[in-house]
């Protein structure tokens, strides 16, 4: 009886092995062979269409390194970009998650109020922004007129030195929403027995924040920076919705100047800027989660 149990017990264990074969499957399929492919043709001159091409080995590397000053601005633009967003969407998503971590009628319909954003598609948030943006009738420089700020209009995307902060702000309303609900449950999951015994110990509103909650919500603020990052460097669709495309040099991203590349019939090159592109975003995200893992101890 006990041979026949163990010998189950060896086929069950052998079955759950089956298991994560579908997922596998899909990502070697959809993953690792692009990524070989890409990694293959970084390594040419190929067009895109010809049957013909040449190993140009690491030129194209080295021409991004060296000689493209295209890449260089978007590179610059993005990191432009993602600082700003990074900060300025983890700062205000906790702060409204702390305010609004209470389950009131009042706290869910707020939720709910600076979530909807993020359920619009980004073209539509793109083209709304457009309106808001725009230097002739736009809303923001038609609010400046109306209460007599006229020397505080701009031309905001128009502008070269600032188009990029521009951008970081329609990316900001566009997501906070949803990295609050992120915050609010890693917020509703510290047990308030924690905060009842720092206010016996005298511990004030700034303390209570510093020693309880920033520590114990660290693993809700690396999903947030990890993913506003990521958001960061995909936001394609919302640049292309703002600033035409291609894009103009001040609003060229990674992103957009990859696919710019791919059009322009110039896959190999295009290949080595997705790697070097896919390398950034890895680079930064380890960088930030050690960031906090050391903010938060």
């Amino acid at each position: 009886m006990s041979s026949t149990r163990s010998g189950r017990s060896r086929r069950q264990a052998r079955a759950l092995w089956l298991f994560p074969v579908p997922a596998l499957a899909l990502y070697l399929f959809f993953f690792a062979y692009p990524t070989v492919q890409a990694i293959q043709y970084a390594l040419t001159d190929w067009d895109g269409y010809s049957a013909a091409y040449h190993n140009v080995g690491l030129h194209n590397f080295t021409r991004l390194a060296t000689g493209d000053d295209t890449f260089r601005n978007a590179a610059e633009n993005n990191l432009k970009l993602t600082v700003t967003v990074v900060l300025a969407q983890t700062a205000l998503a906790l702060l409204l998650a702390l305010h609004l971590v209470r389950t009131t009628r009042a706290s869910t319909l707020l939720r709910a109020v600076f979530f909807l954003p993020t359920v619009l598609s980004s073209v539509s948030v793109a083209f709304v922004w457009r309106f808001v943006y725009d230097p002739d009738g736009g809303l923001l420089n038609s609010a400046l007129r109306a209460v007599g700020l006229d020397s505080f209009q701009s031309v905001y995307l128009g502008n070269p030195h600032t188009a990029v902060f521009w951008l970081a702000l329609t990316q900001v309303w566009f997501h906070a929403g949803q990295m609050m609900v992120v915050f609010v449950a890693g917020l509703q999951a510290i047990p308030r027995e924690l905060y009842e015994a720092a206010e016996l110990d005298g511990a004030g509103r700034w303390s209570r924040f510093r020693y309880v909650t920033w520590p114990l919500v660290a693993p809700a603020t690396g999903i947030v920076v990890a993913y506003t990052t990521v958001q960061s460097f995909k936001a394609f669709d919302l640049v292309l919705g703002l600033g035409g495309n291609p894009p103009g040099p001040a609003l060229d991203i990674l992103s957009t100047r990859v696919y710019t590349t791919f059009s322009n019939n110039q896959f190999g090159y295009a290949a080595a800027q997705s790697l070097v592109f896919m390398a950034l975003i890895a680079l930064l995200t380890w960088v930030q989660r050690r960031a906090i893992r050391r903010a938060t101890r």
